[in-house]
Protein backbone atom coordinates (compact mmCIF):
# COMPACT_ATOMS: atom_id res chain seq x y z
CA UNK A 1 0.00 0.00 0.00
CA UNK A 2 1.17 3.52 -0.86
CA UNK A 3 2.44 5.17 2.79
CA UNK A 4 1.51 8.74 1.06
CA UNK A 5 -1.64 9.77 2.54
CA UNK A 6 -4.05 11.96 0.16
CA UNK A 7 -4.15 16.01 1.64
CA UNK A 8 -6.75 16.14 3.61
CA UNK A 9 -7.16 12.63 4.85
CA UNK A 10 -5.40 10.25 7.96
CA UNK A 11 -4.83 6.94 8.26
CA UNK A 12 -7.28 4.93 10.37
CA UNK A 13 -6.52 1.53 9.98
CA UNK A 14 -4.76 -0.56 7.18
CA UNK A 15 -6.01 0.12 3.96
CA UNK A 16 -8.31 2.58 5.25
CA UNK A 17 -8.65 6.24 5.27
CA UNK A 18 -11.04 9.12 7.01
CA UNK A 19 -11.48 12.38 5.26
CA UNK A 20 -10.88 15.46 8.14
CA UNK A 21 -13.50 18.01 8.58
CA UNK A 22 -12.35 21.42 9.59
CA UNK A 23 -8.70 22.66 9.59
CA UNK A 24 -6.86 22.41 12.90
CA UNK A 25 -6.26 25.64 15.26
CA UNK A 26 -2.24 25.68 14.49
CA UNK A 27 -3.52 25.76 10.50
CA UNK A 28 -5.55 28.81 10.62
CA UNK A 29 -3.20 31.64 10.73
CA UNK A 30 -4.14 35.02 10.65
CA UNK A 31 -3.91 36.07 6.83
CA UNK A 32 -4.86 32.81 5.70
CA UNK A 33 -7.96 33.29 3.13
CA UNK A 34 -9.79 29.97 2.12
CA UNK A 35 -12.14 29.71 -0.87
CA UNK A 36 -14.67 27.51 -0.46
CA UNK A 37 -16.07 25.00 -2.59
CA UNK A 38 -18.43 23.77 -4.16
CA UNK A 39 -20.66 26.73 -4.66
CA UNK A 40 -24.69 26.29 -3.91
CA UNK A 41 -27.15 27.37 -6.31
CA UNK A 42 -30.36 29.00 -4.58
CA UNK A 43 -33.44 26.80 -5.19
CA UNK A 44 -37.30 27.78 -4.42
CA UNK A 45 -37.29 25.72 -1.90
CA UNK A 46 -34.49 27.04 0.28
CA UNK A 47 -35.63 30.44 0.27
CA UNK A 48 -39.40 28.51 1.41
CA UNK A 49 -37.74 26.17 3.51
CA UNK A 50 -35.75 29.30 5.24
CA UNK A 51 -38.91 31.96 5.48
CA UNK A 52 -41.08 28.97 7.00
CA UNK A 53 -38.55 27.71 9.83
CA UNK A 54 -37.94 31.70 10.57
CA UNK A 55 -41.72 32.73 10.20
CA UNK A 56 -40.97 35.43 8.05
CA UNK A 57 -43.72 35.95 5.90
CA UNK A 58 -42.74 38.96 4.77
CA UNK A 59 -44.26 38.84 0.64
CA UNK A 60 -41.01 39.71 -1.01
CA UNK A 61 -39.72 36.26 -0.26
CA UNK A 62 -42.68 34.43 -0.93
CA UNK A 63 -45.71 36.03 -3.23
CA UNK A 64 -44.16 35.72 -6.59
CA UNK A 65 -47.34 37.90 -7.84
CA UNK A 66 -46.32 40.38 -5.63
CA UNK A 67 -42.71 40.72 -5.87
CA UNK A 68 -43.26 41.28 -9.57
CA UNK A 69 -44.97 44.26 -8.52
CA UNK A 70 -41.46 45.72 -6.26
CA UNK A 71 -37.88 46.78 -7.96
CA UNK A 72 -36.73 43.90 -7.90
CA UNK A 73 -39.65 42.53 -10.11
CA UNK A 74 -39.18 39.07 -8.54
CA UNK A 75 -38.90 36.89 -5.63
CA UNK A 76 -35.88 38.17 -2.98
CA UNK A 77 -34.08 35.43 -1.19
CA UNK A 78 -34.51 36.07 2.57
CA UNK A 79 -31.19 37.40 3.88
CA UNK A 80 -31.69 34.84 7.08
CA UNK A 81 -31.10 32.20 3.81
CA UNK A 82 -28.80 33.96 2.10
CA UNK A 83 -26.23 34.26 5.74
CA UNK A 84 -27.46 30.14 6.31
CA UNK A 85 -25.80 29.27 2.82
CA UNK A 86 -22.54 31.70 2.76
CA UNK A 87 -21.63 30.41 6.30
CA UNK A 88 -22.79 26.77 5.86
CA UNK A 89 -19.74 27.06 2.99
CA UNK A 90 -17.89 27.68 5.52
CA UNK A 91 -18.19 24.73 8.06
CA UNK A 92 -16.41 22.22 6.30
CA UNK A 93 -13.13 23.88 6.21
CA UNK A 94 -12.82 26.50 9.56
CA UNK A 95 -15.19 25.34 11.80
CA UNK A 96 -16.05 21.52 11.29
CA UNK A 97 -14.52 21.24 14.71
CA UNK A 98 -16.39 23.90 16.78
CA UNK A 99 -17.90 23.61 20.23
CA UNK A 100 -19.69 26.85 20.23
CA UNK A 101 -20.20 29.97 18.14
CA UNK A 102 -19.42 33.43 19.61
CA UNK A 103 -20.30 35.96 17.59
CA UNK A 104 -21.49 36.79 14.52
CA UNK A 105 -20.81 41.11 13.75
CA UNK A 106 -20.66 43.60 11.27
CA UNK A 107 -23.14 41.43 8.64
CA UNK A 108 -24.01 43.43 5.80
CA UNK A 109 -26.35 42.49 2.64
CA UNK A 110 -24.45 44.27 -0.05
CA UNK A 111 -26.43 42.88 -3.28
CA UNK A 112 -29.97 40.94 -3.92
CA UNK A 113 -30.03 37.67 -4.27
CA UNK A 114 -32.33 35.56 -5.98
CA UNK A 115 -33.52 32.05 -6.84
CA UNK A 116 -31.35 30.48 -9.32
CA UNK A 117 -27.81 32.24 -7.72
CA UNK A 118 -25.06 30.40 -6.76
CA UNK A 119 -23.40 31.91 -4.06
CA UNK A 120 -19.67 31.30 -3.20
CA UNK A 121 -17.97 32.09 0.09
CA UNK A 122 -13.76 32.86 1.29
CA UNK A 123 -13.16 33.92 4.36
CA UNK A 124 -9.90 35.36 5.70
CA UNK A 125 -8.62 34.27 9.23
CA UNK A 126 -8.38 37.36 10.85
CA UNK A 127 -7.35 36.49 14.36
CA UNK A 128 -6.70 33.31 16.34
CA UNK A 129 -5.78 33.11 20.35
CA UNK A 130 -5.77 30.34 22.63
CA UNK A 131 -9.09 31.07 24.84
CA UNK A 132 -8.68 31.83 28.61
CA UNK A 133 -11.93 30.37 30.20
CA UNK A 134 -11.74 27.06 28.17
CA UNK A 135 -8.89 25.48 28.63
CA UNK A 136 -7.83 23.27 25.55
CA UNK A 137 -10.39 25.32 22.84
CA UNK A 138 -9.31 28.02 20.54
CA UNK A 139 -11.07 31.43 19.79
CA UNK A 140 -10.98 32.06 15.85
CA UNK A 141 -12.29 35.14 13.82
CA UNK A 142 -12.75 35.09 10.58
CA UNK A 143 -13.90 37.57 7.96
CA UNK A 144 -16.21 36.15 5.53
CA UNK A 145 -17.88 37.00 2.07
CA UNK A 146 -20.28 35.63 -0.14
CA UNK A 147 -20.65 36.67 -3.90
CA UNK A 148 -22.56 35.31 -6.95
CA UNK A 149 -22.26 33.90 -10.25
CA UNK A 150 -21.37 37.13 -11.81
CA UNK A 151 -18.49 38.03 -8.97
CA UNK A 152 -21.04 40.50 -7.47
CA UNK A 153 -20.55 40.61 -3.89
CA UNK A 154 -23.70 40.05 -1.55
CA UNK A 155 -22.57 39.57 2.35
CA UNK A 156 -20.33 40.03 4.45
CA UNK A 157 -19.73 39.22 8.09
CA UNK A 158 -16.99 38.39 10.89
CA UNK A 159 -17.45 35.80 12.37
CA UNK A 160 -16.23 34.27 15.90
CA UNK A 161 -16.05 30.50 17.22
CA UNK A 162 -14.07 27.75 19.38
CA UNK A 163 -12.33 24.83 18.05
CA UNK A 164 -10.40 22.29 20.02
CA UNK A 165 -6.26 23.13 20.17
CA UNK A 166 -5.66 19.76 19.57
CA UNK A 167 -7.67 18.47 16.32
CA UNK A 168 -6.30 15.09 16.30
CA UNK A 169 -7.27 14.06 19.89
CA UNK A 170 -11.17 15.01 19.30
CA UNK A 171 -11.14 13.40 15.83
CA UNK A 172 -9.73 10.10 17.48
CA UNK A 173 -11.92 10.66 20.84
CA UNK A 174 -15.29 11.07 18.38
CA UNK A 175 -13.86 8.93 15.30
CA UNK A 176 -14.14 11.93 13.12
Amino acid sequence: MNSRLPQGYRRIGKCRVRENVGLSYSDLNPGLVIEHRPGRTVSETDNLLGTALAGNQAPIHTDAHYSSQTQWGRILVCGGVTLNLVTGMTVRSISGLTSANLALDDVRFTAPVFIGDTLYAQSEVISRRPCETRHGNGVITCRTAGHNQNDTHVLTLTRTFLIPLDADAVRNATHY
